[in-house]
């Protein structure tokens, strides 16, 4: 497991950070950094909303155990230190005994999986997580998977949505500069798309937009072309419409 400690306790600093911004009325925006930020983006938003559902926009599934991980990587770990069903496979780590599991498997939804370890994917069918890997976003279209993750999600009660997107999710020849890339992704259109839809549900609630990492850029093209699709899927968030917007009060000038 690597820096263990480090992430423990800035995860914890996060959690409270977020609390802060729920607790003022406000829509919590992570900008990450990778993707064990999620621990603490979403602790904290559940611990001042109550039962949250979490959409998991990624390439990978993310939930690998500290016993299943075959990298030591924490980033491919969050989802496990959330949810209650995997709390009994979390071993005792070093600033990680505050985290407790906030999250139940049936309310969260994976979109644009394809890169998923043995251990995720047993995990997976296990606890009959809703998932739409690229497969069913090739075969469905991404305007299906979005009526069925909606419908989904507002088929029992209504909870507030924590949308978590790993800029991996979309294609490499888009979103180049991150740090685990796969080929095969959502296309840009589909990604914002998935915003969009998520936004006018009324109930998206925090949004974390994560993995985007300049450094991992071979040009200045590849910095923007990443740094560009994060912004507007993060507007797609937010209600920017690509047919446009005006102002409720906008009037029409007359001569």
């Amino acid at each position: 497991m690597r820096s263990v400690r480090a992430v423990g306790s800035a995860n914890r600093r996060l959690s409270e950070a977020v609390q802060k911004v729920k607790r003022d009325g406000h829509t919590s925006v992570l900008l990450g950094g990778d993707h064990s930020l999620a621990i603490g983006s979403i602790h904290g938003h559940s611990a001042l909303v109550g039962n949250l559902s979490v959409v998991w926009v990624d390439a990978h599934a993310d939930i690998n155990t500290p016993l299943t991980t075959p990298t030591g990587n924490i980033h491919g770990q969050p989802m496990s230190y959330l949810l209650h069903e995997l709390q009994s496979k979390i071993p005792i780590l070093p600033n990680f005994s505050w985290i407790k599991p906030c999250v139940s498997a049936r309310d969260v939804v994976y979109i644009g999986l394809r890169d998923v370890d043995p251990g995720e994917h047993c995990i997976l069918k296990l606890l009959g997580v809703k998932l739409f890997c690229m497969t069913e976003v090739d075969r469905l279209g991404v305007a299906r998977v979005m009526e069925e993750t909606c419908d989904y999600l507002s088929a029992k009660q209504k909870k507030p949505i924590h949308l978590s997107f790993d800029i991996d999710a979309i294609d490499p020849s888009v979103t180049p500069a991150t740090g685990t890339p796969v080929v095969g992704g959502l296309t840009y259109r589909e990604g914002v798309y998935v915003t969009e839809q998520l936004c006018q549900t009324g109930l998206l609630s925090a949004v974390d937009m994560v993995e985007v990492n300049p450094l991992r850029a071979q040009t200045e093209r590849d910095v923007q072309s990443t740094v560009g699709t994060a912004v507007d899927l993060l507007l797609g968030c937010f209600g920017r419409l690509r047919e446009g917007n005006h102002p409720s009060d906008y009037s029409l000038p007359e001569p």
